[in-house]
């Protein structure tokens, strides 16, 4: 496997919408080694998920894993996850503050609002159909990687900019009230 660059704030590929993926591309050997690809260099940088845009390949592809994450240690494990073509639909007008970060954005974090549940659709990496409904922060980690294939950042959706905080002041000052919060919240929600 090889490990992909990864784009950061500002390369031109994360402002645009990423392109529908054909059925028979999807099949091609070429495709199926991207998507393992991807999920390497999602593991390598120790993401929660990964859009093929942050890897500077322009397709609706995203995969998605939380396994006990470092960089995450309160959201609940996802098993490893291909989405092609997803699409997210709100389940409900609930809403809940995540503190997110990003691969493409590194040593930033900020408050995003997400909605608390959505019906992802599309297909898996072999074209079978593909739907899951996802609640609490496994539903805020779908939205934002299809954010990515849309063209848009975590920091397009901050609306109050003095969450903006580095990692390691996130970590200082205000990872323990966004835990104390976030906690209940996962144990309601479920993943």
């Amino acid at each position: 496997m090889t490990l992909l660059k990864i784009a950061h704030i500002g390369h031109p590929v994360l402002r645009n919408r990423a392109r529908e993926v054909e059925r028979d591309e999807l099949a091609t050997a070429e495709v199926q080694t991207f998507i393992d690809d991807l999920v390497e260099t999602m593991h390598d940088a120790n993401g929660a998920g990964l859009a093929a845009t942050q890897v500077h390949v322009p397709k609706r592809i995203v995969a998605i894993e939380v396994k006990d994450n470092p960089r995450y240690p309160y959201k609940p494990n996802i098993p490893l996850t291909i989405v092609v073509n997803p699409v997210i639909e709100p389940l409900t007008e609930e809403r809940f503050d995540n503190f997110e970060g990003c691969l493409s954005v590194p040593n930033l974090r900020g408050v995003v609002s997400r909605f608390a549940e959505v019906r992802v659709t599309g297909w898996d990496r072999h074209g079978a159909p593909f739907e899951r409904v996802a609640r609490g922060l496994t539903a805020g980690t779908f939205q934002h990687e299809v954010d990515h294939l849309d063209g848009k950042l975590f920091v397009d959706r901050v609306t109050d900019t003095s969450t903006l905080c580095t990692w390691a002041e996130f970590d200082r000052f205000h990872k323990q009230a966004f835990v104390e919060r976030i906690v209940p919240f996962v144990k309601r929600m479920g993943g």
